[in-house]
């Protein structure tokens, strides 16, 4: 951060006008749970020019490496998956009820536009729902997984089934990217395609600033976060990494209707996220603190009593124990098609990952205590 002649902070922003053009095609390019390919194609575009190594694994998590030929091995990661929805029961008079795939929202399903991924192509549809008109009676039925459904302008079975829709095919909502007020990114999929993106322009500072680390930098975008980590899972197993620093978003808890008291205070727009759980290693997460605070980059504190949620927990507890951490993104309206984050935090976060790699020492050892 640079300061004003008042000795106030001025934020120095770190995307130019072209990398925001592939944050938004990235964005509004559907990657859902099991299907993330189409987006990991574009992610692996953008990273080639800045990195010297690239592969996929079997289930499609991309890697980007810089020295791939050092022993010491240092991930930072992010999920590229979006939560959608399967196509799970259709009528016989054409009309089609879904099943999650992840943890998609029920409640904000309705009037909702979407494409369905089918054989044949994208096949447009909307979430019906009963006009206020018609729905009489004390006691309304709220949206759940037991009413709401797909129309996609088809009157039977046989007819949907033309389309190349069938049981499985897989759904995604099509609200595309924008900026609010100069200030804020919104779109769907920000969880955690945002993550994808910070850690694609680490890499890029990394080449453009011509820094040479001492360690394999292993940038890592992993599928299957939103069904239990799964992605991660499998590609640390192949990496066996030293430390692993993990970025995904987190909750602002400043809107209406969530308590602070059980969600904590993280606000968008003060900084990147710290966070405290037993799956971040203290050392490592020391490190995190103090680099923020000698590069003077604001953040906030999350504390998590069991589990972080996030890749992280994946990380931590593989191959023996990896030293790992979490800087997380504030967002609000998580998992709706209107999540928002701060475009500093974006910045900051970038910031904050691309700063404290340059402190990583080779063989490093983050050990809480040695005997």
């Amino acid at each position: 951060m640079a300061k004003t002649k008042n000795n106030e902070q001025q934020h120095i922003p770190v995307i130019t006008a072209k990398t925001l053009t592939f944050f938004e095609k990235y964005i509004n390019n559907p990657s859902p749970t099991g299907y993330e390919w189409e987006g990991q194609r574009l992610w692996l575009d953008y990273i080639k020019p800045y990195v010297d190594d690239t592969f996929i694994d079997n289930y499609g998590t991309a890697v980007a490496v810089l020295n791939p030929e050092a022993e010491y091995k240092v991930v930072i990661e992010a999920h590229s998956d979006e939560i959608s929805w399967f196509v799970n029961y259709i009528t016989k008079e054409g009309l089609i009820y879904v099943i999650r795939n992840g943890g998609s929202d029920h409640q904000i399903a309705p009037s909702k536009r979407v494409n369905i991924h089918g054989d044949k192509g994208i096949i447009k549809a909307v979430f019906g729902w009963p006009a206020i008109h018609t729905r009489g009676g004390e006691k309304e039925e709220s949206p759940s997984l037991k009413n709401i459904f797909l129309d996609c302008g088809c009157t039977t079975k046989e007819e949907v089934e033309q389309l190349g829709i069938h049981v499985g095919s897989v759904i995604t909502y099509e609200d595309e990217f924008m900026v609010l007020n100069d200030r804020y990114y919104v779109g769907r999929a920000l969880d955690n395609r945002a993550g994808g993106f910070m850690i694609a322009e680490v890499a890029r500072l990394l080449k453009e600033n011509k820094k040479k680390l001492p360690f394999g930098l292993y940038i890592v975008n992993a599928v299957q976060e939103e069904v239990g980590l799964r992605g991660a899972e499998m590609i640390t197993q192949r990496i066996k990494p030293n430390i692993a620093i993990v970025t995904d978003v987190t909750h602002d808890t400043q809107t209406p209707m969530i308590n602070k008291i059980t969600q904590g205070d993280l606000a968008c727009g003060k900084g990147p996220v710290i966070s405290y759980a037993p799956a971040v290693q203290i050392n490592l997460n020391k490190l995190l603190i103090e680099t923020a605070e000698e590069k003077q980059i604001p953040f906030q504190r999350q504390a998590s009593s069991r589990i972080t949620g996030t890749d992280t927990d994946a990380f931590a507890y593989s191959n023996g124990g990896v030293p790992s951490a979490l800087i997380s993104l504030p967002l609000r309206y998580m998992h709706t098609t209107v999540e928002m984050i701060h475009k500093e935090d974006v910045d900051n976060v970038i910031r904050l990952i691309y700063e404290v790699l340059q402190k990583i020492k080779n063989g490093q050892d983050f050990r809480s205590f040695k005997a």
